[in-house]
């Protein structure tokens, strides 16, 4: 009997996360309409248009929100 760990494919299940622009706005604390300026920017996470959705992986959010971390 083999059996499968769990916590591998949780993992995996957290990396190909999808979020939104709401999503963000909502962890951050900040408008939307800020999320929104960072776009027209190019300031913000790194964005995939799908149809007329916008979705950010969870893996580009958390890279860029490291990058964002002060000396």
């Amino acid at each position: 009997m083999t059996t499968t760990p769990e916590s591998s494919s949780t993992v995996e299940a957290a990396d190909d996360q999808w979020l939104t622009p709401k999503d963000i706005c909502t962890q951050l604390q900040i408008p939307e309409q800020t999320f929104y300026q960072w776009r027209v920017k190019h300031l913000g996470p790194r964005a995939y248009r799908i149809g007329r959705h916008l979705r950010i992986s969870r893996t580009d959010y958390d890279s860029w929100l490291s990058s964002r971390l002060e000396a």
